[in-house]
């Protein structure tokens, strides 16, 4: 078949949409089922939507005349004007309104709205009648007709217009966990819901800026939006403005396990290499355990922030079930996770401060909080080519990588093998809680001497030194200075089936076949040469980079 003959058909088609609407519109105007009547710029235009956007979770408010943020698409699927094979739709801007009303229509669920600024309703656009003939035949030209003016030009398809003043220094997800029990009773309810408004405005939504979905807790959890549900500003202040108060008892911690179990899924929004965020607000203290709650959260790469407001009176607090609750739900208690507020009535001028909390990246890289749980063991190479000098030199390298971390019981862990013919744990990964006697561990490793068994090093390295290694990412930083006597290939392949990344780092003579060989995909990235011991310094950025990279992408 020639080119000509198989553009041939999709000229025609394209010919007899352009003649079957030309009376509505210069133009169909393609769309997403997330398109919103508010997107689009003029009246009477008229869309072309794709199918099944049955499929999608698309809001729609109103029955018959819709809100301007519904979802075009769905609302006339809803209206019965669309349907599920897709096609086109004339969109009829109006003027705002009060009480919209819900219904169920066409498998679509519209909801009730109090009121809004603008909105639209759809109906089926007017066909030309064709008239097709496969027969030719001669027709006399008509009498010369009075110059018309000439068209205007075609209009573009309307864009879907991209939000201005997104923050995109903030790329984070964020769920807001927010108290709905009797502890804060509707009119604290109110005052909280503005607060959180007044926060989210801060943090300033966007697509490629902070998305932000919200749960409330009570008796059982509930999950109100998703993080991709609403990503302006408008409709999200909206959302959060129409939350209806629930009430029962302060089950924050179930809320805070129902969230990091559900809710940062990529199925419901959540975006991958995005940091995790969840914050939490308390009225007076928690009905259930926060601890337990909170270990899953961190362990699951969740940065935790709990803002806790007008805290127990003294006659209250022997109903308060653990007094350190603040403590245990947090990563650690150094003041950046936990925040305390005295009043409802005072929150306003702690939203700057809160909202630079939860947009500080270096404040969530794994080098500052336990968001990046990392377990780091160190495979160092104790042969006899490497000498006593340049054997300080690598532990005071490693020791440089240790310390970009914060290394504590709930946050990085980090473990040591030397190794010549033999191998030897220096010290295991749980062994240290504190950063500095970590630090000192591996200062003071002892020199060992010998030949070069590489490949039998890293098997026992998977196996002595990861054996009790918690749900955190696993690495290996294995060092050595030259060619070993064993195949190191199937090991390494072995260990990172494990779920262990490697990173491998030559010096001097090491065969940089042998490093790549070892190193984890992608092999330019996670392997590191430098001719003389001394250059390895220049490397300790660029390995904290990569493991904080890794472990980011990953989880």
């Amino acid at each position: 078949m020639s080119l000509l003959s198989a553009l041939l058909p999709l000229t025609g088609l394209l010919l007899l949409i352009s003649s079957t609407f030309g009376s509505e519109s210069s133009v169909l105007h393609p769309v997403t089922c997330a398109t919103r009547g508010a997107d689009l710029a003029e009246d009477g235009v008229v869309v072309l939507c794709p199918k099944d956007c049955t499929q999608w979770r698309v809001s729609v408010f109103g029955t018959g005349v819709y809100a301007s943020v519904s979802s075009v698409c769905g609302a006339a699927v809803h209206r019965g004007v669309l349907g599920p094979s897709g096609g086109p739709v004339k969109v009829h801007k109006l003027h705002g309104r009060h009480n919209y009303i819900s219904s169920y229509a066409h498998g679509i669920q519209s909801q009730a709205l109090s009121q809004w600024g603008a909105s639209f309703s759809l109906t089926k656009p007017v066909v030309n009648p064709l008239e097709l003939t496969s027969e030719t035949s001669t027709t006399a030209l008509p009498a010369a007709q009075p110059e018309k003016p000439a068209k205007k030009p075609l209009k573009k398809p309307i864009v879907k217009k991209v939000p201005v003043g997104e923050n995109k220094d903030c790329q984070m997800d964020i769920a807001m966990v927010i108290d709905s029990s009797n502890n804060i009773g509707r009119r604290r309810f109110s005052l909280q819901k503005n607060f959180v408004s007044k926060l989210v405005a801060t943090l300033r939504v966007g697509p490629t800026g902070p998305h932000i979905g919200l749960i409330q807790a009570s008796d059982s959890p509930r999950t109100e939006f998703l993080l991709t549900n609403y990503t302006q500003p408008k409709d999200l202040l909206f959302a959060i403005r129409e939350l209806a108060y629930v009430g029962g008892d302060t089950n924050t911690g179930k809320a805070i396990m129902h969230t990091a179990e559900t809710f940062f899924v990529q199925e419901r929004g959540g975006r991958r290499g995005h940091p995790r965020v969840m914050v939490v607000l308390v009225d007076g203290w928690p009905s259930d355990d926060l601890e337990q709650a909170g270990k899953f959260a961190r362990d699951s790469g969740i940065n935790v922030f709990l803002v806790s407001v007008a805290k127990p009176a003294p006659d209250e607090l022997p109903m308060v079930r653990d007094k350190d609750f603040m403590k245990k739900a947090v990563c650690k208690d150094n003041g950046f996770f936990n925040y305390m507020i005295p009043s409802w009535f005072s929150t306003t001028k702690h939203i700057k401060t809160l909202s630079q909390r939860l947009c500080s990246l270096d404040g969530l890289l794994c080098s500052k909080t336990c968001y990046n749980s990392v377990n780091i063991g160190f495979l160092i190479d104790g042969s006899s080519s490497v000498g006593e000098a340049n054997f300080q030199l690598v532990l005071d390298f490693l020791a440089g990588i240790a310390n970009g971390f914060d290394i504590s019981d709930v946050g990085a862990h980090i473990g040591a093998v030397q190794f010549t013919y033999d191998q030897r744990l220096e010290f295991g990964l749980f062994d240290h809680s504190k950063k500095e006697d970590a630090l000192n561990a591996v200062k003071r490793i002892p020199y060992m001497s010998g030949g070069t068994a590489t490949g039998a090093a890293i098997l026992y390295t998977a196996e002595k030194l990861f054996k009790r290694a918690g749900p955190g990412r696993n690495f290996l930083v294995l060092v050595t200075d030259g060619q070993s006597y064993d195949d190191v290939g199937n090991p390494a392949l072995i260990v990172q089936k494990q779920g262990i990344t490697i990173y491998s780092v030559g010096v001097a003579w090491a065969p940089m076949e042998d490093l790549k060989v070892m190193a984890s995909e992608p092999k330019d990235s996670h392997t590191f040469f430098t001719r003389e011991f001394t250059g390895l310094a220049d490397l300790v950025p660029l390995l904290v980079r990569g493991i904080c990279r890794d472990f980011t992408e990953k989880n």
